[in-house]
């Protein structure tokens, strides 16, 4: 098994991981946070990102993104990051794999009707749904159930966006009955990184994406900072130079510039801060990962852009609709009747319209993929269907 030897000293390394909740004898070929990586790669809600959706719904086209070709692209950027900075890549490469595997289907429409339905039950927080997911709804092994990640793993899932206010969501709070993830600190610079490689990957990606779709073109995007320079940029080396070209090699420049900033910005923050431990990071008052000033509003106007031409779009629109009725009434009808659910889901709900049947229709639905979902609603609530 490789040594650490060559990392930073404050970066998470697995000779001092904080372990597992359950105890299992180390790997004489892995370390810990490799040995994370890999039962989430093998997980069963892993292989469901393929038919998940980041803004389209699955069925829309096979090129635009889905959840599992974005953990790709994150855990690249996040690795590549990770070893220029010396920090941990196995743990790095792990958070970015596991970040979303707590996501409904139909992207952000199906999370917003899932919250919107368990409201009266304490809400739904995709972060909470992915650890509920890698500590209890994965039954894989025969000592426990979920996966059993290391602490450091569950600590940068949870705090994916930063540290967590109070109240925290249940499923955290329950966790951290039996493992206390410290959800008042950072998370460590690894978890930081990956984090960051997320929001580098889904805006430039859904430029792409949007671009490909037709809902703007690249003459709209001529106005953003960062994004209109780069387009003009690459027209101007390469004369010429068909769309689809274009569209690539801009979006690469663009990766590559945030990628930059975000290495340069963040050694600048080590060096200001000077952490000798792991702990050092986690103890900071903000994060140690993150863009310049300048680089943050140009991140702001993209955001923006997408917002307005993207997200907004009345065709998006249309689709987030029927996604977000698709949950709703599937959340319904299984909650009040909860006779209707897969056996094996069945055996474990409570009495109709109860806490405990709300959580576990929840998880249903949050673990369904986006065809698996629209054909149980039709299973559901279409007479003609046939039963399966």
């Amino acid at each position: 098994m490789a040594a650490d030897h060559h990392l930073a000293p404050y970066a998470c390394h697995a000779g001092a991981s904080r372990g597992r909740l359950f105890k299992e004898p180390e790997s004489a070929t892995r370390g810990c946070f490799q040995r994370d990586r890999d039962r989430i790669i093998h997980s069963a809600a892993f292989r469901k990102l393929e038919y998940k959706t980041q803004v389209f719904v699955n069925h829309e086209g096979d090129y635009f993104r889905t959840r599992l070709t974005h953990s790709l692209e994150v855990a690249q950027i996040a690795r590549s990051a990770c070893r220029y900075l010396c920090l941990n890549e196995d743990l790095a490469e792990a958070l970015a794999l596991a970040h979303d595997l707590g996501h409904p289907p139909f992207g952000h429409a199906g999370e917003e009707a899932l919250n919107e339905m368990m409201e009266p039950f304490g809400g739904f927080d995709h972060n909470a749904q992915s650890l509920r997911v890698v500590t209890r709804l994965e039954r894989r092994y025969a000592d426990f159930d979920g996966l059993n990640l290391t602490w450091e793993t569950l600590e940068g899932v949870i705090k994916h966006n930063g540290s967590l206010s109070r109240p925290l969501p249940r499923a955290i709070a329950e966790y951290g009955e039996l493992h206390d993830l410290e959800t008042h600190t950072y998370a460590g610079a690894e978890a930081q990184v990956a984090a960051l490689s997320d929001d580098i990957a889904y805006n430039n990606h859904d430029i792409d994406d949007g671009l490909r779709a037709g809902l703007f073109t690249t003459g709209d995007l001529a106005e953003v900072p960062l994004v209109g320079p780069i387009f003009a940029e690459v027209r101007s080396d390469h004369p010429g130079l068909d769309e689809s070209r274009l569209i690539f090699e801009a979006v690469r420049r663009m990766i590559g510039a945030m990628v930059t900033d975000a290495l340069e910005e963040t050694g600048r923050r080590i060096a200001e801060a000077k952490p000798e431990t792991a702990a050092d990071i986690r103890a900071l008052d903000g994060p140690v990962a993150g863009f310049s000033a300048p680089m943050r509003e140009n991140d702001r106007a993209l955001k923006a852009f997408l917002f307005d031409n993207m997200y907004r779009h009345y065709r998006l629109n249309r689709m987030s609709s029927k996604a977000r009725r698709v949950v709703k009434e599937l959340f319904g009808l299984l909650l009040s009747e909860p006779e209707c659910l897969p056996s094996e889901w069945r055996d474990e709900a409570g009495d109709a319209g109860s806490e405990a049947t709300a959580q576990l229709v929840a998880d249903y639905i949050a673990g369904m993929t986006d065809r698996f979902a629209l054909d149980e609603h039709r299973q559901l609530f279409d007479l003609r269907a046939r039963m399966s």
